[in-house]
């Protein structure tokens, strides 16, 4: 509610200033020294308390208490790589194998477009999806994705050749 008495100050400083040339005259070089004074004490406070709040016992804000996954322990299977609409989309359905002591919670998943005519590869493009699954230890889930690649000339790949990479995994103790 102090929030009132600010504003209806300014409202009447408004008022006054639309009424009389000489209040205007008085008012804006008043009105910008308090409020540039008002800027410095506030970045006064924002830059004291921004310092003094970091503690050597606190942990880093972004450490993960949770247990390391390793790439290996994901394992997928028949993956299966389908055309979609538009023409640079592709769905992906595969199956996801949690080998790992941990529950699964989610992981990135990049995956490489090669078209290879002939034996000779060129990159066509890559993707990176959150692959948002939640598999016990030991346990598997189908899953379904979407990727999309650059297609500049709208020529489909002669021979395409898929390669993945499972990355930032996270997991959790059961």
């Amino acid at each position: 509610m102090i929030w009132i008495l600010p504003a209806l100050a300014g409202l009447l400083i408004v008022y006054f200033a639309m009424r009389s040339s000489r209040f205007r005259r008085f008012a804006e070089p008043v009105l910008s020294i308090l409020v540039a004074l008002l800027l410095l004490s506030a970045f006064l406070v924002w830059f004291r308390e921004g310092g003094s709040s970091t503690n050597e016992a606190d942990p880093p804000p972004f450490a993960q208490n949770r247990p390391v996954i390793q790439p290996e322990e994901i394992v997928l299977e028949n993956l299966q790589f389908t055309r979609n609409r538009p023409d640079t989309s592709y769905r992906v359905t595969g199956t996801i194998l949690n080998n790992s002591p941990a529950d699964l919670t989610n992981f990135n998943l990049t995956v490489t477009l090669e078209d290879c005519p002939g034996g000779k590869c060129k990159t066509v493009g890559d993707d990176t999806a959150l692959i948002l699954a939640r598999i016990r230890a030991g346990q598997s889930q189908t899953f379904e994705t979407f990727f999309t690649f650059p297609n500049p000339y709208g020529v489909d790949p002669a021979a395409p050749k898929w390669s993945y990479r499972v990355s930032d995994i996270r997991g959790r103790m059961p």
